[in-house]
């Protein structure tokens, strides 16, 4: 009993830096599609702004979903009222329950008091026509909703819903400066700072704690006041990842690293069943069936840090180096 103990807090120390990149805050099985839109601009500065902070984000986004055409960027003239129509109506069609989407709008909004609408090419998107259209998903698709323009918090209690958490840039639809909220949120996605405990995903709560954090620290360099306040509402945020980094973001596109996920899920499934039952057994009789989990496991760890040496990843250790 006490070997197997022992072998416990051992495998379990091993594990911890290994797992940190194969242990993945969303269901293996699930799929992702996301959907930037960079609007308008109106100025030279903000169209220069909008283009690079979308094309950062569609970038990340490769790292959860692991195929470019998951990742769908509208910008310039692209990003029409009826492009981003369509765009949500077939993300609707092709998500189950289980899966999960992502819409991030960067760019101008606008509020008369009792409509948003995200300024882009053509006809101006109202935040009623993309509620209707957000509604059309499947039963069980949850969403990550991202509206990183001015005026944005006219949506956000609108947008709300099941199965939705909702960002926006600006606390009310009274706070109509620029927002700074974007370009730190798509730094966010690339940021080993923002991903506060080290595990190689950064999370929607994650990346908007850094966000505001930064927007923050900005007005205060600025020494002006601030004029928008970050808001997040919803459920499970801290569990949503929005990047991977380093080793972690090899996970979405490496089927190998993939399909040892899989059996990583099975292990720790394993040893959740275990864990419910050890009140009803013995110390010798948990341990002992402690013990081949604990095994199994600490030998998925070697295949992980086999791989990922294959990729030319480094690892010390057992831990892989992010």
């Amino acid at each position: 009993m006490a070997a197997a103990a022992a072998l416990e807090k051992a495998v379990r120390l091993r594990w911890i830096g290994t797992a940190l990149a194969l242990c993945m805050a969303l269901p293996a099985a699930a799929a992702t599609q996301v959907l930037v839109v960079a609007g308008l601009g109106g100025e030279p500065q903000y169209e220069e702004h909008f283009a690079k902070w979308s094309e950062q984000v569609a970038h990340a986004s490769l790292t959860i979903t692991g195929d470019a055409a998951r990742v769908q960027r509208l910008a310039g003239n692209d990003a029409r009222r009826e492009n981003i129509q369509a765009a949500l109506r077939a993300a609707a069609q092709g998500l189950h329950a289980g899966d999960h989407f992502v819409l991030v709008l960067i760019g101008h909004g606008s509020f008369d008091g009792t409509e948003y609408r995200f300024n882009i090419p053509g006809d101006d998107i109202t935040g009623t026509e993309i509620r209707a259209l957000l509604d059309r998903f499947p039963e069980g698709v949850t969403q990550l909703l991202v509206d990183a323009t001015s005026t944005s918090g006219a949506v956000a209690d609108k947008w709300a819903g099941p199965h939705r958490i909702v960002i926006t840039a600006t606390r009310t639809g009274g706070e109509r400066n620029a927002t700074r909220f974007a370009g730190y949120w798509a730094e966010a996605l690339g940021s080993s700072e923002a991903d506060r405990d080290k595990d190689g995903n950064v999370t929607a709560q994650e990346a908007f704690d850094y966000a505001t954090r930064k927007v923050t620290e900005s007005f205060k360099e600025d020494a002006s006041i601030a004029t928008e306040h970050a808001r997040i509402g919803g459920e499970d945020a801290g569990r949503f990842v929005v990047a991977r980094l380093g080793a972690a973001a090899l996970y979405a596109s490496d089927a190998q690293l993939a399909a040892l996920r899989t059996e990583q899920d099975g292990i720790e499934q394993r040893l959740d069943q275990l864990r419910a039952q050890k009140a009803a057994l013995s110390a010798d009789d948990y341990y002992n069936k402690l013990e081949p989990v604990l095994v199994d496991m600490a030998h998925l760890g070697q295949r992980i840090d086999a791989r990922l040496a294959q990729l030319g990843v480094k690892t010390g250790g057992g831990n892989a180096v992010f």
